[in-house]
């Protein structure tokens, strides 16, 4: 059987801890500043990005902790490991990006109706908000890259919070540029734009999260470990396949039907080639076999 323990190397922990522990620092700065140029200039786009942005401080530091706890190894009270952390830290960052979303849209309704939109708009305004387009970009591609290396849930639900941003922020710059221009509404309306992108990447985030926790089976991995026992010629068939996801890792049961003439070893060997091939195309998971011999 495969060994949980030795897909993770110390490089592998330090890897993962080192890239959460920058976007922390990342979303640390572009709140402060965001939040100091936007009480500034009195831009709701700005303040709305820097609430946005304070909770995806909150969010990375969940990652963060969640990232070096889901890696420790099974013990006797968790004996399929800690994974399920990074799910339930997922949830915890949509419960987060909701709240975000209801003020944001509070405000921008409260300001379009009461007619309170003017607002200054300086040279800092768009310095914070492009400076936070650059960073976003940056540390969404770090996080993904690490995020796909090592198939962590967690580091891709941070990398779609800072992919998110770029998004939002680029609304807000075009909220700036109309409201330099005597369109102060723009910004109130752009801030609403950022509470919509916020509300469908929560539900992305949010469902995912749901679907681990309850142990939804992958639909996509399910048709991939279908398509790879297909194509072993030596099992008959092969029935139960069972999959179920906690945080980065896979669980996978399945019974296989083979020759009932064959060996012990031989059973043995076409499990085996089943469990190596399988391992290929879900490289961090677990897989147990059960060999039966052919009616």
């Amino acid at each position: 059987m495969y060994i949980y323990e030795h897909q993770k190397p110390a490089s592998l922990i330090r890897e993962k801890n080192r890239v959460a522990f920058i976007s922390v620092l990342a979303a640390f700065f572009l709140t402060g500043f965001k939040l100091i140029v936007g009480l500034l200039t009195g831009s709701l786009g700005i303040l709305s990005e820097a609430l946005h942005s304070g909770l995806d401080m909150v969010a990375a530091v969940i990652t963060y902790v969640s990232v070096r706890l889901s890696d420790k190894p099974p013990d006797k009270e968790h004996q399929y490991g800690h994974g399920k952390i990074e799910n339930l830290s997922a949830m915890i960052e949509t419960l987060l990006l909701f709240i975000t979303a209801i003020w944001i849209i509070y405000e921008a309704f409260h300001r379009l109706i009461t007619g309170q939109t003017e607002i200054a708009v300086t040279i800092w305004s768009y310095i914070v908000v492009v400076s936070s387009i650059i960073i976003d970009i940056s540390r969404s591609r770090a996080l993904n890259k690490v995020a796909k290396k090592y198939n962590s849930q967690a580091l891709e639900a941070d990398a779609l919070h800072f992919s998110t941003d770029i998004w939002s922020s680029s609304v807000v710059l075009l909220g700036l540029i109309c409201a330099q221009f005597g369109i102060f509404m723009a910004d109130s309306l752009a801030a609403l734009v950022v509470a919509f992108i916020v509300i469908y990447v929560s539900y992305k985030l949010g469902k995912r999260a749901v679907d681990a926790l309850i142990d939804r089976a992958p639909g996509k991995t399910v048709q991939k470990i279908n398509n790879v026992l297909s194509n072993i010629t030596e099992i008959s068939r092969f029935h139960d396949l069972k999959v179920r996801t906690s945080g980065a890792d896979t669980f996978v049961e399945v019974n296989l039907h083979v020759d009932p003439a064959l060996t012990i070893q031989e059973a043995h060997d076409i499990s085996h080639k089943a469990e190596k091939e399988i391992l290929k195309i879900v490289p961090r998971s677990e897989v147990h076999i059960h060999t039966e011999p052919e009616e």
